[in-house]
């Protein structure tokens, strides 16, 4: 099974072309890393392989001939961006139990369960939090779904290094606790590096 396939995909907005004439395919069962400039349309392609968006030319399929965005793909996909919508006034718990009112699919005692190994308490408000906790929080929440794949778009970007360290730790035990598929786009190269075993340029 492929988790992404495209061809000919773009997204314009107006006149400007945010990805262009995009055609590949990504097996499943790797840990793939998005490598390009900044404007090259990585998180473009990301948010239309989450179904965030609607493409303006071309076709992308997930899942193996999943359409973006449908019920299916929604319960099977686990979504982590650089400003994943987490709610400052809200405490951690109560972003897991929002969390939980909007996924088809919903594993509660996992995600108690890892943030109490985080040292992230329920009631602290997600605004009291550090960068890196509220990184993991949305990792937490991406898990709980229990997805076949995990997309993450930057979610690194504004950690300091000992908190991408964590991250990353953390993502690679899901990884192979769940065996997920992972696509992954990064700046931070010698993160990707690290843990991808296949890269798209």
């Amino acid at each position: 099974m492929n988790v992404m396939e495209t061809c000919g995909l773009g997204k314009r907005y107006r006149r400007n072309w945010a990805l262009r004439d995009c055609s590949l395919t990504v097996p499943a069962g790797h840990v793939v890393a998005l490598v390009g400039p900044n404007g090259a349309g990585k998180t473009t392609l990301l948010n239309l392989a989450a179904g965030l968006l609607r493409p303006t030319r071309g076709q992308v399929s997930v899942l193996g001939g999943e359409h973006p965005g449908s019920a299916a793909a929604r319960s099977r996909i686990g979504f982590v961006s650089q400003d994943a919508p987490l709610y400052g006034h809200l405490p951690a718990g109560d972003m897991l139990h929002l969390a939980r009112n909007l996924n088809l699919t919903w594993d509660g005692d996992r995600a108690q369960a890892r943030l109490a190994d985080l040292g992230i308490p329920l009631d602290r408000k997600v605004r009291q939090l550090s960068g890196g906790q509220r990184a993991q929080l949305a990792l937490t929440i991406a898990l709980a779904k229990r997805p076949e794949v995990l997309i993450l778009d930057e979610p690194l970007a504004s950690l300091d290094p000992l908190a991408r360290h964590d991250f990353m730790g953390s993502l690679m035990a899901a990884v192979a606790e769940d065996s997920l598929s992972v696509v992954f786009s990064s700046h931070v190269v010698s993160e990707l590096e690290r843990i991808a075993d296949y890269l798209v340029v």
